[in-house]
């Protein structure tokens, strides 16, 4: 993971970098990817119409201190802001700082805002669409089995809350835009990486 551009981020660095992208975030070589265009679950990424006239999250794409949101680091803490589309995580002895890009609900209905925690975590999980999402779209399959078509990508923490979870994804066009169902994404390179971070017991805010 040494060359992942949100390890070390400056604010300055961060803005420089921006602007060269075009004020898009990225991750080096996967913004490119799309997934199969056989998978029915592709559909599901709901596309900005006009990117140029979404507020662009970079101002809020920045470092934030724990106290603000927490009371103590016990088990480490993880903060998810819709707002600025970004996942924040803190070390249980403050020692690791991680900041990650990640998708936003498709509306406000579709997501949940509170404090919960991890309680279970999962190497390859597998997926069912809940009863929701079903009626939705009526197309997709009733269960997704581990793989590159799995809607969850390579990892998963599974929440307090029925159905929400933190987890990778396949389909990279997702991060920083309008497309999850509730749950919060991430790239799988950054899943993997907060993973190994994370614990059953870990705290969750979601804002």
């Amino acid at each position: 993971m040494t060359n992942d551009p949100f390890r070390r981020l400056s604010r300055r660095g961060f803005l420089a970098g921006s602007a060269a992208l075009g004020g898009t975030l990225a991750a080096p070589a996967v913004w490119a990817q799309t997934a199969p265009q056989t998978n029915a679950l592709n559909n599901s990424t709901q596309m900005e119409a006009d990117l140029e006239s979404t507020p662009r999250n970079i101002s809020s794409f920045r470092t934030l201190e724990w106290r603000d949101y927490f009371s103590n680091l016990q088990r480490g803490a993880i903060l998810a802001d819709t707002e600025s589309r970004c996942v924040h995580f803190w070390s249980e002895d403050g020692g690791t700082y991680r900041l990650y890009p990640s998708p936003v609900p498709m509306t406000d209905e579709l997501t949940r805002r509170g404090r919960t925690e991890i309680v279970r975590k999962v190497v390859g999980p597998d997926w069912r669409p809940t009863p929701s999402m079903l009626e939705r779209y009526p197309d997709w399959p009733p269960y997704v089995p581990p793989g590159p078509d799995n809607p969850l990508g390579t990892h998963a923490l599974y929440l307090s809350w029925q159905f929400y979870r933190i987890h990778g994804t396949h389909d990279t066009r997702k991060i920083g835009r309008r497309s999850s169902s509730g749950c919060i994404g991430l790239y799988n390179e950054h899943i993997a990486e907060l993973y190994s971070f994370t614990r059953v017991g870990t705290q969750v805010l979601l804002i």
